[in-house]
């Protein structure tokens, strides 16, 4: 009996035990474990990132001003031509035709000519004849030699053939005019004759061919392009496709880096030439053009290739780097504490947040938005509030002033904040509010 009693006690005692461990466990507040980052000091470069293509200095569309089928073609892909060089045959049967018929009607017009010439010189050997006939004729009748009837027919011959005069020079001049539009035509039926015989207009490339023999080529609306050749490969632009929020930053005679996706390994270099003021809207997205001069001297990079192309803008060296995630970590504290913090160590408590000029919402991961916590009082937008991990594991709200960014590190322009202090990057707890860091450190 005794011993039954003894083993209910422990029992009892055991329990009674289990119960204060669970209730202290559950009373117990979940402590947070903080991801960190190190203070490092270094470089900062800020470089804005923009997808362009490449295209040839001067690009030529080599089309045909008259309809015919292709007869001839003397050039294909990637042929290299030079200025004034036959690439290609319209068939010219036609057009010959129509040379043949002007040259049929000039010949007829001044043949025209030529007879309306020898009528005058006639009628002008008549008209001569005819007035010393009327002379004469004026001269006898006061003699009583000729009668009046006789001066007045030599009279009316005399105008007569006078208005023939007049009227065969007139006919010469409309004959003279015949003869002009019939060379016209001629020169006209000449240079349709010509524009059958397409040649390259520079020295190039060819770079595209739209058309084979037997092929028709309309172009009594619009100018067919029959080729397009690039001028010189050797000397290329990239038209990158610029943020409208980056080209206040961008100046001519920055270096520029790019790569393409068929040398995924090698870097290019080239310097940019032109911001382009022709806007792009797409999807409510405005970008502008600009245009990045590079040497191709091997010719590796064809035209139309994607180029992902680098502008460095501007930066600094041996500065205190702090993470831009640091920069975004907000703890997960009641209110009343955080004011106690911001009491104890002389913080100003921060407005409402709000995203930093320098980054732009949407970036690639280890970017992000920047967000500040300007403080009342007229501090400028590039004051922030960082947390910094003490050694015993508690927080001090640590006021800064940012510099230049390259979106994962910003340049640190005041604050008390030194290399090697720990930063809050994220933390994680039963009600986490900021999840970990990349990179960072649990503590």
């Amino acid at each position: 009996m005794g011993l039954i009693k003894r083993n209910w006690i422990l029992i009892l005692v055991i329990l009674v035990a289990v119960g204060l461990f669970v209730a202290f466990r559950l009373n117990q507040k979940p402590e947070a474990e903080y991801f960190t980052a190190k203070i490092e000091q270094g470089d900062i470069r800020q470089v804005i990132e923009a997808t362009g293509t490449i295209n040839p200095v001067t690009l030529v569309q080599v089309g045909s001003q008259v309809s015919g089928m292709i007869s001839k073609l003397y050039v294909d892909f990637n042929s290299r031509v030079a200025q004034g060089q036959v690439i290609a045959e319209i068939d010219p049967k036609l057009f010959q035709g129509a040379v043949l018929q002007a040259q049929a009607d000039l010949q007829n017009a001044q043949a025209i000519l030529a007879a309306a010439k020898a009528n005058l010189a006639k009628d002008e050997a008549t008209l001569k004849q005819n007035k010393l006939d009327y002379g004469r004729a004026a001269s006898l009748v006061p003699q009583g030699v000729m009668s009046q009837q006789q001066l007045d027919q030599a009279k009316a011959t005399y105008d007569a053939i006078s208005a023939q005069v007049g009227s065969d020079r007139a006919a010469i001049q409309q004959a003279e005019a015949q003869v002009a539009q019939k060379a016209a035509s001629l020169k006209v039926a000449q240079t349709n004759l010509d524009y059958t015989i397409i040649r390259a207009p520079i020295n190039g490339t060819v770079v595209n061919r739209n058309i084979d023999i037997g092929q028709t080529v309309a172009a009594s609306l619009q100018a067919p392009t029959l080729f397009t050749i690039a001028q010189d490969l050797t000397k290329m632009y990239v038209y990158a496709k610029t943020d409208e929020g980056d080209v206040g930053q961008i100046r001519p005679g920055h270096t520029a880096d790019f790569q393409v996706d068929a040398f995924p390994k090698e870097v290019f270099h080239g310097v940019v030439s032109q911001v382009r003021m022709n806007a792009t809207a797409v999807q409510n997205v405005v970008t502008y053009d600009t245009i990045v001069d590079f040497h191709n001297p091997d010719m590796k990079l064809f035209p139309g290739m994607t180029a992902y192309v680098s502008i460095p803008v501007a930066s600094v060296s041996n500065v205190v780097k702090i993470p831009n995630a640091a920069l975004r970590y907000k703890p997960d504290l009641p209110a009343d504490k955080v004011r106690e913090l911001y009491g104890k160590y002389g913080v100003t408590a921060p407005q409402a947040q709000q995203p930093s000029r320098t980054e732009t919402p949407n970036q690639q991961p280890g970017g992000g938005t920047r967000e500040h916590a300007p403080p009342s009082g007229g501090v400028t937008s590039d004051m922030a509030l960082v947390w910094k991990l003490l050694p015993d594991k508690s927080l001090q709200p640590v006021q800064v002033r940012t510099g230049l960014t390259d979106h994962t590190f910003t340049a640190l322009t005041a604050g008390d904040i030194q290399p090697g202090d720990e930063l809050v990057t994220g933390a994680t707890t039963a009600k986490a509010a900021a999840g970990p860091s990349m990179g960072g450190q649990r503590r």
